[in-house]
């Protein structure tokens, strides 16, 4: 593929996604302080920081001072998930590792609330924000890293379309720990299956009267 009339690409996050389930807004702690830290923050959550090089988090200002420095150091976008009904805030997740120049980001620091996880409304926000930095702006690579222990973060990567790529050991010391990082992506030639797969799998028809899948993701990404 040649790239000769490559130019670099406008970084991620900066406005509203919408979708029929969520609506993921650039974080605003004085719009969203409150209702982010009782979704993902407090006592009651900190297992969702368990993997993570930041929290938990006991106190609304401390969150919000550490994410804003975060932030800050590492150029993250943060993105706050709401319900597209309601306006109920139900996590967050960040573009990370954002490479304009060569149309490369992360999407990492992913918190779901508990009525977020394992949910249509946490596909559809994963689906929004891939299809922000491929449909709209154009980049070319998508990552998303995790610690090689987090099981569960590893099998989301799978179902979300991400293709494993390896793992990077002794990648970083979290917590006076040494973390080993798998890898996984997609990429603008694997969008075209993956985006149809999601659509078929997030449309009215795949899920009955209960609210549950009648067909997994996976299975609209096969043949």
């Amino acid at each position: 593929m040649t790239l000769v009339n490559w130019q670099s690409c406008e970084a991620p996050g900066q406005w509203p996604l919408t979708g029929a389930r969520v609506i993921l807004e650039p974080l605003d702690w004085g719009l969203h302080g409150e209702g982010l830290f009782g979704a993902v923050a407090g006592e009651h959550n900190g297992a969702i920081w368990d993997y993570m090089p930041i929290g938990p988090f006991g106190d609304l200002s401390s969150f919000q001072k550490i994410f804003e420095d975060v932030c800050g150091k590492f150029g993250w976008e943060a993105l706050v998930i709401k319900s597209a009904v309601g306006d109920t805030v139900l996590g967050m997740a960040s573009y990370m590792r954002i490479r304009e120049a060569h149309g490369s980001a992360e999407v990492g620091c992913v918190a779901f609330g508990d009525t977020l996880k394992r949910s249509s409304e946490a596909t559809e926000a994963m689906f929004l924000m891939a299809q922000h930095v491929f449909d709209e702006l154009k980049y070319r690579r998508y990552e998303w890293k995790c610690n090689n222990s987090n099981e569960a973060s590893k099998r989301a990567a799978i179902r979300f379309g991400f293709a494993f790529e390896g793992v990077f050991r002794n990648d970083m010391v979290v917590d006076g720990q040494s973390r080993d990082t798998a890898w996984y992506a997609m990429t603008d030639d694997d969008w075209p299956i993956l985006k149809a797969g999601y659509e078929r799998w997030l449309a009215p028809d795949n899920f009955d009267a209960d609210g549950r899948q009648v067909q997994a993701l996976a299975a609209f990404r096969e043949g």
